[in-house]
């Protein structure tokens, strides 16, 4: 599956680095880097939900944890990532946190995701493995 790029305001990334998505989170969606870090990977996750990326998502879920499938809501509009703190996740360390609150609007109601994700480093790669909803 593609992912649906019509869903990127004016090309910004959705992760709200600053930057165009292709040299932002789209590098990673089309598998030509790797995040070097938790946060990277968490904000490039987000991207996922937000062009309808599920391949990438579950590319970057470990093992351990991964469903087999993943189903996407299209009518979800992911607004904004606020990225409220980390642990470790550099690009030496093995484990890191990444705390968030991603703000949606679905159908016609606003809402904000809170979750503590957590990730491990495995051959050089970051992987998400999962997260407590706050």
């Amino acid at each position: 599956m593609t992912p649906d790029l019509t869903r990127l305001r004016n090309g910004a990334c959705p992760c709200l680095s600053g930057d165009p998505y292709d040299q932002c989170c789209g590098r990673f969606h089309r598998s030509e880097a790797d995040a070097p870090t938790a946060e990277q990977l968490m904000r490039s996750r987000y991207s996922a939900f937000v062009v309808l990326d599920p391949e990438y998502l579950l590319r970057t879920w470990h093992s351990s944890t991964r469903p087999d499938t993943m189903d996407l809501d299209p009518d979800m509009e992911w607004r904004r990532l606020d990225i409220l703190g980390t642990t470790a996740g550099g690009p030496l360390d093995a484990r890191g946190t990444v705390e968030f609150a991603a703000h949606y609007r679905h159908d016609g109601e606003r809402g904000v995701q809170r979750e503590l994700s957590r990730f491990v480093r495995e051959d050089k790669r970051w992987y998400y493995v999962d997260g407590d909803v706050r």
